[in-house]
């Protein structure tokens, strides 16, 4: 069966309530080695973590999404870290600048996103960006705190060829989600095709962007493939050798176990 994994889902958000265990069913049947459930709501942390706990297949994250970085702080960024001291805790993310929305003040999206980088750097864990009408701000900071000594992933990559070659310079990995399978997309498919198979992800970023033809409905993991496939068409690949290279690049990111017959 062909070897797939989710970098980047949001399983114990509420949506998930009725029919969780069937999610991540289907998502085993599909195919999936790996799902990386994020934290991204201050007190969420814990959720994931127990979630991880619970299922093989799954590892965690946690961070302070831009929309709440107005809440950051020590005890905020404590509960972070004993999080992330519990089994199969990856990653501080998700993190960044969301200046589409500005749920939170500018400034107070840029201090969040520093100190969780330096706690990063502390922690020597990898980071999952989130960045939205943010570009230049989130590459200096970046640059700034020496994001490139932890390395992390830029998550649901929405950018160009420009973009996409920026984050590479940084040592990133760039994660596609349904985003790639939406029509009107030329620059994302650009960025996808020069994508270095090494340096390419695979999310869903469920509940939400569902890939085509299911966008608009609930999202989650099993419909990776659906991603895969895409990113496969533009690179002249099988949507299995896509699956494959994704998942190695998962396990090499967040230094994930990798099983004895890879």
């Amino acid at each position: 069966m062909p070897l797939y994994s989710d970098s980047h889902a949001h399983l114990t958000y509420d949506r998930f309530d009725v029919d969780r265990g069937e999610v991540i069913a289907r998502a085993r049947a599909a195919g999936l080695r790996y799902i990386v459930t994020v934290s991204s709501r201050i007190g969420d942390a814990d959720a994931c973590a127990d979630l991880a706990a619970a299922h093989d297949l799954i590892y965690f994250t946690a961070g302070v999404h831009p929309h709440e970085a107005k809440n950051w702080g020590p005890e905020v960024a404590r509960g972070i870290e004993q999080a992330l001291l519990r089994p199969k805790g990856v990653a501080i993310g998700e993190i960044g600048l969301d200046y589409h929305y500005n749920h939170s003040p500018p400034a107070a999206q840029r201090a969040a996103f520093r100190e969780q980088i330096v706690l990063a750097r502390a922690l020597r864990l990898p980071i999952v960006v989130h960045t939205r009408a943010a570009w230049e701000d989130t590459f200096a900071i970046l640059q700034d705190e020496d994001a490139k000594a932890i390395g992390g992933v830029f998550h649901c990559f929405s950018g160009g060829p420009e973009q996409a070659e920026r984050c590479r310079a940084l040592g990133f990995y760039l994660s596609f989600a349904g985003p790639i399978t939406f029509k009107n997309t030329t620059a994302l498919a650009e960025a996808a095709r020069v994508t270095p198979l090494d340096r390419l992800l695979i999310e869903t970023d469920a509940p939400y962007l569902s890939p085509h033809p299911l966008r608009g409905q609930r999202n989650e993991p099993a419909r990776v493939v659906l991603v895969a496939e895409r990113l496969a068409a533009l690179k002249g690949l099988a949507p299995d050798a896509v699956g494959a290279a994704a998942t190695r690049n998962l396990e090499s990111v967040f230094r994930l176990p990798r099983p004895d017959d890879d």
